[in-house]
């Protein structure tokens, strides 16, 4: 995985989609001085059963910010689109496009949007929409003729800085960072934050449940990149 860059933006659809794989990696990172943050398409008010809307976005959004203090990132914003009906569009881009002149990064971060998450195991819908934006978003800071009104009224420029698109969780995976055991420590209690969002999801304790997928996470390619530990991303040059 490149090394050479200094700030990161990492673009997911929901609360929770960096804990779920990627946090590790970002833990390397910050450790090392490098600037990363998060955007989150929605505030994941969809995503808890027993909860209203309202009350699970209030909820999502807290334990997003208390999960990204965990791996070192500072700057979490939410842009407030539907969650569970995210649309894929020009409006998204637009959104995402605007962040990127914003933020200005070297490398953009998002997960997995391709159909499924390997053989059967169909993709949601939000991921698909995101991850897709976040590609098509990338070309769309860099060119001036694209939303020149963010440029008219944002006091921002083009941005055509990102050399590249890392996927997470792709089952097509090209590049892997190795990660020690601080930044798997960092993952676990980054994912244990989510603990209305655990809670509902498994009777396992949220400790336990966020040690036992984390480290499996990091476990997972290890045979394939060099028997270390590690995360995996699909990147896209540009």
């Amino acid at each position: 995985m490149p090394g050479d860059w200094e700030r990161a933006l990492a673009v997911v659809a929901h609360p929770d989609d960096m804990e779920y794989g990627a946090a590790a990696a970002v833990a390397e990172w910050t450790a090392e001085g490098k600037q990363v943050a998060y955007l989150m398409v929605t505030r994941g008010e969809a995503g808890i059963d027993g909860l209203e809307p309202a009350e699970s976005a209030r909820v999502r959004e807290a334990e997003q910010l208390a999960s990204a203090g965990k791996v070192g990132v500072a700057s979490v914003e939410f842009l407030d689109h539907r969650d569970g009906v995210i649309e894929e569009g020009v409006p998204l881009r637009r959104d995402i496009a605007a962040a990127v002149r914003k933020w200005r990064p070297e490398l953009l971060l998002t997960i997995n949007h391709r159909e499924t998450w390997g053989g059967t195991a169909w993709n949601t819908p939000d991921h698909r929409a995101v991850g897709r934006a976040v590609l098509d978003a990338a070309g769309d800071a860099g060119n001036r003729w694209i939303f020149p009104e963010q440029l008219e009224s944002g006091g921002v420029g083009p941005w055509s800085g990102v050399r590249w698109v890392a996927v997470g969780g792709s089952p097509e995976p090209t590049h892997a960072v190795a990660v020690g055991d601080v930044a798997v420590e960092r993952a676990v209690a980054s994912l244990a934050e989510h603990r209305a969002y655990i809670a509902a999801l498994s009777d396992e304790p949220v400790e336990s449940y966020a040690r036992s997928f984390t480290e499996w996470i990091a476990g997972l390619a290890a045979e394939r990149f060099g028997g270390r530990r590690c995360v995996t991303f699909e990147l896209y040059p540009r």
